[in-house]
């Protein structure tokens, strides 16, 4: 299988599966769109044109919005270009389309290369003074996802805030690299940055305070919030940052070493020369260019690694972390509790017994560190090893390089920390029925309690739903979540200070 781009013994790839098997429709409306504006707030006048969007009593919501033109023809592999003007009003009754992907659970695949579109929430009713503006990046490791699985109706109305979710070029159309092309494996991430740019141009337009930007996002969502903190081009774009189970050093199973973990990262070089490589039939750009999106998709998962040395992401956000390289704006850096929950259930589907303990420790950590892991992970006799091994991959690839960026960032500016720590979430991906403890607090589970998917939630869950979505959105008008610990444990009747890294070993991980 693939863990964020790492194959881990040849199981279905779930880098994949990050948070795209989350299947929660937006819900914008089917109505008609008037000829004029009629004084609700239903017709908007954008910088391009006018849009018209579905107004409630409580909120009103703008979908597929053009942030930049069809990357379509010359302009697959170009940066993104400006949107054409156009004339009457746009309907902006539905939600944006998929980009171009490949089927991941219950996400659907697409086709569609045209899809630089962005949907907006706010709340119904005109505000006194602009409110801040809160933009979401999706995850789906870097090869799947869309703005439109997020109804964002809580964030905007609970926090008197405009909530903007987009989309931007997934896997070989946003990250593919060819040497000699400019823009090589950072697509997506300059189609991130020319959504916030139309943010700064028509903010205004929908209530919001240009000036109060937080960008936010989860898994790859929040590796690329990473990249846009190291991105020169993104200075002024934002004014805060929300990185949510994507911490800027993440690590994954590297499938050339096994037993050995990489980042998310590539040198360009490296991209460009996967790029060439690649078995399309073409020598050049043009060639490459006219291929239909069919044959691309062939390739698509390879390029789910965004390039540095690059005018986008001159270094390596891991180093910029840690050499200051940084827009320094206040940042919440968090992770759940149980990551790794999600992917050992689909890595290893069925129990794995406790005598195989020691030799699953070794394909997956190394033979090297192998008996000092299963000394500090102790099976705990319940027959299953499975859940041993997810807490050793969280406490290893996802909790310790959360603290990690924890510390880097905070030398240079405010960050706030936080762990999501419900024990019995729901699960909301269609996953084996039984793990062994149950998944927890697995990867991507604290998003049904920030958007609304439909998942149900007990009194006290849905008291800690409010808990967080009124925390996110103080932290959007302010840059304090509003608690003085470093980190913050959010479970139902227990929000309070954790002593992260001692709870993930993360001493004994900086060690090995």
């Amino acid at each position: 299988m693939r863990l964020l781009g790492t194959t881990v013994r040849g199981v279905q790839p779930m880098k994949r599966l990050l948070t795209t098997a989350i299947a929660a429709a937006l819900a914008f409306g089917a109505t008609q769109p008037p000829a004029q504006a009629d004084g609700d707030g239903r017709v908007v006048h954008t910088d391009k044109g006018l849009v018209a969007g579905t107004v409630t009593s409580t909120y009103r919501t703008f979908g597929n919005i053009p942030f930049a033109a069809p990357p379509l023809g010359e302009n697959r592999w170009r940066d993104p270009q400006p949107v054409t003007p156009w004339q009457g009003v746009r309907d902006a009754t539905k939600p944006s389309p998929d980009c171009a992907q490949t089927p991941q659970l219950n996400q659907p695949s697409s086709e569609n290369e045209d899809c630089l579109y962005l949907n907006v929430t706010t709340p119904a009713g005109r505000s006194h003074k602009p409110r801040p503006v809160m933009v979401w990046i999706h995850g789906g490791g870097f090869v799947s996802g869309a703005a439109r699985l997020y109804d964002a109706r809580w964030l905007a109305t609970k926090n008197d805030a405009v909530i903007v979710t987009i989309n931007y070029r997934l896997g070989v159309f946003g990250f593919f690299g060819y040497p000699g092309l400019p823009g090589s494996g950072t697509f997506g991430l300059a189609d991130q940055q020319a959504a916030l740019r139309w943010v700064q141009r028509n903010a205004r337009a929908f209530g919001g305070d240009a000036r109060n930007v937080t960008i936010f996002g989860e898994s790859a969502g929040g590796l690329s919030v990473c990249a846009q903190l190291a991105s020169p081009p993104a200075a002024g774009l934002f004014h805060k940052a929300v990185i949510q189970s994507g911490a800027c050093a993440l690590t994954a199973p590297d499938q050339q070493r096994p037993g050995t973990f990489t980042t998310l990262w590539r040198p360009r070089a490296e991209v460009e020369k996967t790029g060439a490589a690649q078995p399309l039939g073409c020598q050049d750009i043009a060639c490459l260019r006219a291929l239909p999106v069919t044959t691309l998709l062939r390739v698509h998962n390879v390029f789910a690694f965004p390039a540095y040395d690059s005018r986008v992401l001159p270094v390596d956000p891991a180093v910029a972390q840690k050499t200051g390289r940084v827009h320094r704006v206040p940042t919440m850096v968090g992770s759940t509790h149980d990551e790794a929950t999600l992917f050992m259930a689909l890595i290893e589907p069925a129990p794995v017994p406790d005598a195989q303990y020691r030799s699953r420790v070794s394909a997956l950590f190394g033979e090297k560190n192998a008996d000092a892991i299963v000394a500090r992970y102790p099976l705990n006799g319940n027959g299953d090893a499975r859940d041993e091994l997810a807490a050793a991959l969280t406490d290893h690839s996802w909790a310790c390089p959360t603290q990690d960026t924890r510390d880097g960032l905070a030398r240079r500016m405010p960050v706030s920390g936080y762990e999501f720590a419900d024990p019995q979430a729901p699960v909301v991906f269609p996953l084996p029925p039984s793990f062994p403890g149950g998944y927890r607090a697995y990867h991507a589970s604290e998003l049904a309690y920030l958007f609304d998917f439909g998942a149900t939630l007990t009194p006290a869950q849905q008291r800690l739903s409010d808990y967080l979505i009124a925390a996110w959105g103080r932290f959007a008008r302010t840059g304090d979540p509003g608690w003085r610990a470093e980190v913050q444990s959010l479970a139902p009747g227990a929000v309070r200070p954790a002593d992260f890294a001692k709870d993930h070993q993360c001493g004994f991980w900086g060690q090995q």
